[in-house]
């Protein structure tokens, strides 16, 4: 009775108070003004004790995101994926620590120099190098031999040209608009790209071109908030020993060693410990990347090789670079190669040989989706009637592949009667081996490849196809027949047969030069036979005076030959294999790039032994380690040296308990 009582007496002069009273306290909860993350986080806890919620982890998570005074961060929350209070905490905290430190750095140092970026000098100070127009002595500058493209005269570039022929002018040309405005494209587009490429292809920077604003940008690396520098100057992203030594956690973390050299412009060298791949978050773009770790306190620095897989572009160039007078020259003369028109080879009509014994196939026609009927009806009445289609009484199907590409589906029919062309396909690494002393570089693209091949009339009717239109014969050698590549390869070898730093292959042309003037000379040459030949390019994809170029699935330059960023970036990407199959497929992307991979067979092994047909599929921390060591092979500073002739060539051998290799090296 008197427990009773007593309960009785404390309910009535000290009610507790009410559920949802202590949840309404709760979610009325948001951080003050000078609160840290973890005194905010501890009330909310306190506040929780005795709201009842069934999943507290959730409505601490939501709490803390929504009372989260940084709206940055918590913009930034918002659209994480499977977000736990447990990461929302830790970043939150990790976010904290980071503006805390950037305080600290910035009010003990608000007069330290910045070791990457030049520094501007004041008016008094300031001294205008005459080879460049930059403010360095004319002594160091990297202008001071090289040849103007105003006066042709050795010591300084045509932007500091005093010559009187260096004057702004228009120059009117006699020609019909539609062909002028093909070659103002391609010299517009010209402009850019070198413009664009002389950035990624030097570090060195001239304080003329930059800006004394610094553009600053947060991408979160490792789970780590990190504030980064855009730099233009420079091809590597660069972090500092100390902000990396915060983001690895006290984990001891192997750096692989780099053999670039780094130097500020003032030509001091940079002190590095190594390179890392890390994985990068950037708004809604998650990437694997490699970054190079600089000795003690440095600014931390985005470098070009981030800009493309972070989805980061320059704009607002201005005042570009003009086209060489080389290559303007030649396209003017050569306007005609690049008119939209189909072109038609002037040689012999292709004739493909068919074995008689086979009966000819009547079949027919294949639905087409209502999606891409509209899409298909304007090709056909863009093409009907023209050289390489014509009506016809001979049947054969149709493949639509979702583009406005009409192309047949000739496996069941043409290929299983014909015999096999015999010309060989030239090898990938053979093309490449032929690169040697390539400095500039520009890439042709022929239009429409194959269809500018003319076939005679027993060729034309046995490439019929059957549309939901009717039957079209074609004139022209059509995509999907077997014999085509090695036929269209053949002509286009002839054509350019005996020209010096040229590569065929199918309808992509790489020209490699030493110079600007050999690439001039070398593309005239190219375009006078293509032009004699009746060939067509496509002019939105030919490119100029190139130092960097993708070819065959390779980054190609005067250093020599690299892996494609693009391409790589499908490995980079790529999950942790779930089984034998994935595993499978993730081992032959890798193949196509083995030549850059160091110890491939030793570093790969264990995943190998997965895929042995006795082995049961278990995913261990070892084939974890090395599914990440080889993509960070993959992004290392590798690259295979052009083949010289005039070197001799060392071939070295070597083996190891999971296999033997060998490499020729000069």
């Amino acid at each position: 009775m008197k427990n009773l009582s007593t309960r009785f007496l404390e309910e009535h002069f000290s009610p507790q108070p009410s559920e949802i009273a202590k949840r309404n306290a709760f979610y009325k909860r948001n951080q003050k003004i000078g609160e840290s993350i973890s005194d905010f986080v501890a009330d909310l806890r306190r506040l929780a004790q005795g709201c009842n919620f069934s999943d507290l982890e959730i409505m601490l998570r939501d709490r803390l995101v929504i009372g989260l005074r940084d709206e940055e961060l918590q913009l930034r929350l918002f659209f994480r994926k499977k977000l736990t209070f447990e990461s929302a905490l830790e970043e939150a905290l990790s976010v904290e620590a980071a503006a805390q430190h950037t305080r600290e750095v910035r009010a003990s140092d608000n007069t330290s120099s910045n070791v990457y970026q030049l520094q501007a000098r004041t008016a008094k100070q300031a001294t205008i190098c005459q080879s460049c127009g930059g403010t360095h002595i004319r002594s160091q500058c990297r202008f001071r031999n090289a040849r103007c493209r105003a006066c042709q005269k050795v010591g300084h570039i045509a932007k500091v040209c005093r010559s009187k022929a260096n004057r702004p002018r228009k120059t009117n040309f006699k020609h019909t608009a539609n062909s002028l405005a093909s070659v103002d494209k391609l010299a517009s587009r010209f402009s850019d790209s070198l413009l664009l490429n002389n950035l990624k292809a030097s570090a060195k920077r001239d304080q003329s071109c930059m800006s004394s604003r610094k553009i600053r940008v947060t991408v979160v690396i490792e789970n780590f908030p990190c504030e980064m520098e855009i730099d233009t100057g420079s091809e590597y992203t660069i972090l500092s020993e100390y902000v990396f030594r915060k983001l690895s956690q006290g984990r001891k973390i192997r750096l692989e060693p780099i053999t670039v050299k780094l130097a500020t412009f003032q030509g001091e060298l940079v002190k590095v410990k190594g390179s890392y791949s890390v994985n990068v978050q950037y708004g809604n773009i998650h990437r694997t990347l490699t970054l190079i770790v600089a000795k003690g306190h440095c600014p931390n620095l985005l470098g070009l090789n981030w800009f493309e897989p972070l989805g980061i572009h320059l704009s607002g160039v201005h005042h570009l670079t003009s086209t060489p007078p080389q290559i303007s020259e030649v396209l003017r003369k050569y306007q005609s190669v690049f008119t939209e028109e189909l072109g038609m080879y002037v040689g012999k009509p292709v004739s493909l040989d068919l074995d008689p014994n086979v009966t000819p196939i009547c079949m027919k026609a294949r639905k087409v989706p209502f999606a891409l009927r509209e899409t298909i009806d304007a090709e056909l009445d863009k093409t009907s009637g023209s050289p390489s289609l014509v009506d016809s009484n001979r049947h054969t199907p149709v493949k639509s592949d979702g583009t406005v590409r009409i192309c047949g589906d000739y496996k069941c029919t043409i290929n299983k009667a014909l015999r096999k062309h015999a010309y060989p396909i030239p090898a990938v690494n053979q093309l490449l081996a032929s690169l040697s002393g390539g400095k500039v570089f520009a890439k042709l693209d022929l239009a429409q490849a194959y269809q500018q091949l003319t076939v005679d009339d027993a060729t034309a009717d046995a490439q019929t196809i059957i549309t939901h239109r009717g039957a079209f014969r074609v004139k022209r050698l059509q995509f999907g027949i077997s014999a085509a590549p090695g036929i269209f390869q053949n002509v286009i070898g002839k054509t350019v047969a005996g020209i010096q730093g040229v590569l065929p292959y199918f309808d992509d042309i790489l020209i490699a030069a030493s110079d600007e003037k050999e690439l001039a000379n070398r593309l005239e040459t190219v375009l006078h036979r293509f032009a004699k030949a009746g060939l067509r390019l496509k002019a939105d994809k030919c490119k100029f005076c190139l130092p960097r170029v993708e070819f065959l699935g390779f980054e190609v330059d005067a250093t020599g030959i690299h892996p494609a960023i693009a391409k790589v970036q499908a490995i980079q990407d790529a999950p942790i294999p779930k089984n034998k199959q994935q595993l499978q497929a993730f081992l032959g992307l890798l193949n196509f790039y083995h030549s850059f991979f160091k110890d491939k067979g030793t570093v790969a092994e264990p995943l190998h032994r997965l895929l042995d047909k006795k082995a049961r599929w278990t995913w261990t921390n070892k084939h974890e380690k090395a599914f990440r060591v080889i993509k960070r092979l993959l992004s290392s500073d590798a690259v295979l040296t052009h083949y010289d002739g005039k070197k001799p060539l060392v071939l070295v051998c070597d083996a190891s308990p999971h296999g033997i290799g060998a490499v020729l090296c000069h």
